[in-house]
């Protein structure tokens, strides 16, 4: 019997693939050539899955042009790439990995806000210059953060775990906004409060982004939520790309409208704003806030096992669109 046949889209661990080899036929890109859309719906000719990342968009376009398709695999915990509603309705079953990068993300999120708010990126690129040759009194002198209010907009798992970063290592206050509040003992053991949009927006000395993107964020940050901030605080946005305006975000930037900000995604990335680039109070990072080398493959592994368990016995592990199940 002939085994099903899938689409590796990017360059994954060579362990992953033999893994995959055992049960599938495996086409692979391990040269991570950046496939148009065309070139991917030729790729995904008679295969029955896919493993994707986020720069895979999966649509209604896509979807129509590959009729043996199945499932799609994201190796990410966001699916922003995925039209759910379009692969549902295609009967194609859609899986993230949730979990495995939850402890690796705080930890980056409050490497960013530490780099972002003591002025590292700066001080480096100033050093590097070789521009230093005294003291000041003022010299990249930055923010606090411990004593100070970290705001979370995005209170998952992630989120909760920067707050437990920030109350119990530097002490911090914490508030947090989200579309439902956090039941009574997470709050207590986040040490963190429930508040507005608006108190978050206004109070927050750090304010860390953790929502996921959906067309109802889009643009969650943009020149009026800024506006509300001090200009005193720092904005760092480990979410997705999207969920902050970057234009909007430069222009304060530059007229020092807030005080800094640290992205690790961006609005079209790998492009970058320009205006972002330019300016010198942003710590910029190429989306990378779960690379480690264990909970990268704990991502492949997680996808792999989506698309084993699946097609092979009907058992995904973490299906977003479950409704697929029972249509199989």
């Amino acid at each position: 019997m002939s085994k099903p046949k899938i689409l590796v889209a990017h360059a994954i661990f060579p362990e992953t693939i033999a893994r995959l080899q055992q049960h599938f036929e495996v086409e692979t890109n391990q040269a991570d050539e950046a496939w148009p859309k065309a070139q991917l719906i030729g790729k995904l000719q008679g295969k029955a899955g896919a493993l994707t990342t986020g720069a895979d968009r999966i649509d209604a376009g896509v979807l129509a042009g590959c009729p043996d398709l199945k499932i799609c695999a994201n190796m990410a915990v966001g699916y922003n790439n995925f039209d759910v509603d379009a692969m549902t309705a295609r009967g194609v079953l859609a899986t993230n990995a949730p979990d495995v990068l939850t402890e690796t993300t705080a930890d980056f999120g409050f490497a960013l806000l530490m780099a972002t708010a003591r002025r590292i990126t700066e001080s480096e690129h100033f050093l590097r210059a070789g521009q230093w040759n005294t003291w000041r009194y003022d010299m990249f002198a930055g923010a606090e953060v411990h004593g100070t209010t970290l705001g979370i907009l995005g209170m998952g798992r992630i989120g909760q775990g920067i707050a437990k970063r920030g109350a119990h290592g530097f002490g911090m206050k914490v508030i947090y906004h989200n579309r439902s509040r956090l039941d009574a003992a997470t709050e207590l053991e986040c040490k963190a409060r429930f508040v507005s949009r608006e108190e978050l927006l206004r109070s927050a000395d750090h304010l860390v982004l953790v929502l996921p993107y959906s067309p109802a964020s889009h643009h969650a940050i943009g020149a009026a939520e800024l506006a509300l901030m001090k200009p005193t605080a720092t904005l760092i946005n480990i979410a997705r790309g999207g969920i902050v305006d970057d234009a909007a975000l430069a222009l304060a930037l530059r007229e020092k409208r807030i005080a800094a900000a640290g992205l690790d995604v961006f609005e079209g990335e790998p492009r970058v704003h320009s205006d972002l680039l330019s300016v010198p109070n942003v710590v910029l990072t190429p989306h990378i806030a779960s690379a480690t080398v264990p909970t990268r493959l704990a991502m492949a592994t997680l996808a792999a096992d989506n698309l084993i368990g699946y097609l092979t016995q009907n058992k995904p592990l973490t299906p977003l669109n479950p409704a697929v199940l029972a249509i199989k």
